[in-house]
């Protein structure tokens, strides 16, 4: 379903972000971020000179390999285009989340680590849906080839890694009534108490 007709306006700025998960000959994952900030005009830039339209004032990309426990085992971090000179100074530092762990406390970490001054803040920014996109690239792969070495199982028998973590998968949902019949707990028998918490 696509968004209602807008208001007559002009395209002044895109911003394009790219992830994508894979899996290493050697057992490790790698998680990649790819970002550019683009104007549809051109402007000067005191560094750069005029930065034409569709030329990326910002273009940074990210590495972050793990092994399957979302343990962070090295991290590589690239600023192509900035709009000042120093901009790819810092990269090195997003080498000081290397050992921690993608899990409960994720955020909290990262800005403990590379928050204002100790980091890119569009570098910073594309780490923060990684774990999101490392969850998607490594359970379901992780589910899919359990199921398919237990082909005589219809249900897994672990709990599900997302029960709870939205609505469609609450323990009392229709969802989990269907995907995960051991782990369902009827609505009225429920004590599921939101929580606003940092899960990642």
């Amino acid at each position: 379903m696509p968004l209602t007709n807008p208001a007559r306006r002009e395209h002044i700025h895109t911003r394009q972000i790219n992830f994508a998960g894979y899996e290493r000959e050697d057992g490790l994952f790698d998680i990649e971020a790819h970002l550019t900030d683009t104007k549809t005009y051109a402007f000067s830039n005191n560094w750069r000179g005029s930065i034409e339209p569709g030329i990326a004032l910002h273009e940074m990309l990210l590495r972050v390999t793990i092994n399957d426990k979302f343990v962070i085992v090295d991290i590589e971090a690239v600023t192509d285009n900035s709009p000042f000179a120093m901009c790819p100074e810092i990269t090195p530092a997003y080498k000081n989340l290397v050992g921690i762990t993608m899990g409960p406390g994720w955020r909290k970490n990262i800005r403990e680590q590379l928050n204002g001054i100790k980091g890119c803040t569009h570098l910073t920014e594309l780490l923060f849906p990684m774990a999101t996109v490392a969850i998607q690239t490594i359970r379901p792969l992780q589910n899919h080839r359990r199921r398919k070495a237990d082909s005589d199982s219809r249900h897994s028998t672990s709990k599900p890694f997302v029960l709870n973590t939205c609505h469609a998968w609450a323990e009392f949902s229709e969802v989990v009534k269907q995907n995960a019949p051991d782990y369902y707990i009827p609505k009225e028998k429920s004590h599921l108490i939101a929580s606003d918490g940092d899960d990642t």
